[in-house]
């Protein structure tokens, strides 16, 4: 297993919580998205895969009450 290795984002996305309440986080395949976040997840915040349709619908057309099932930092 190759090793994790912090990436510069996470200082300033983990730093500020209340700056950064809600990532986004978009690119390319297979380049360590899911990794970096799954990893902000053991120093707190929640992690939330909108690869289920489901929960993507819910995100895009019921923002307020998707907000109320996953409380930020997400």
């Amino acid at each position: 297993m190759i090793p994790y290795r912090r990436r510069q984002i996470e200082a300033y996305i983990l730093k500020e919580p209340q700056y950064y309440p809600v990532v986004l986080l978009t690119g390319p395949r297979q380049v360590g998205k899911s990794t970096l976040l799954l990893k902000m997840k053991e120093e707190g915040r929640t992690y939330v895969s909108l690869d289920d349709p489901a929960l993507r619908n819910l995100a895009r057309f019921s923002p307020n009450l998707f907000f109320e099932r996953y409380q930020t930092p997400l």
